[in-house]
């Protein structure tokens, strides 16, 4: 996600209590998740596929997993800070863009939610 970073850079106060996944590649962590949950809300957050495995799939395999754990959650909205130039992308999954845009770091991200079934 931040690969010219240090670690500590994407650590959360909150991290405890989020769900944390990954999908490796035999020993190899090639992409991560978070999922926090509040109430029947949840927020994903780091979702990051390495550089080198991106555009195989890893990524909506996890994204697909992160859902259907969310609905077994009783999780009625899920919704993220998506990077605006990935918007089409989570568009794939049932996720719609909202109003509430934002720049950090210099990035643009618009936060989007799916209903949940």
């Amino acid at each position: 996600m931040w690969p010219d970073k240090p670690l500590d850079y994407v650590k959360l106060d909150n991290d405890e209590e989020g769900c944390h996944y990954g999908l490796f590649l035999g020993d190899r962590l090639v992409s991560v998740v978070s999922l926090f949950i509040e109430g029947d809300e949840g927020q994903f957050r780091k979702f990051a596929t390495d550089l080198d495995e991106q555009g195989k799939g890893y990524g909506s395999k996890l994204l697909h997993f992160l859902f259907n754990k969310a609905e077994e959650e009783n999780v009625k909205r899920i919704w993220c800070n998506a990077r605006k130039d990935k918007a089409g992308f989570y568009e794939k999954f049932g996720m719609q863009t909202t109003d509430n845009e934002f720049t950090k770091g210099g990035i643009d991200y618009v936060i989007m939610e799916k209903i949940m079934n």
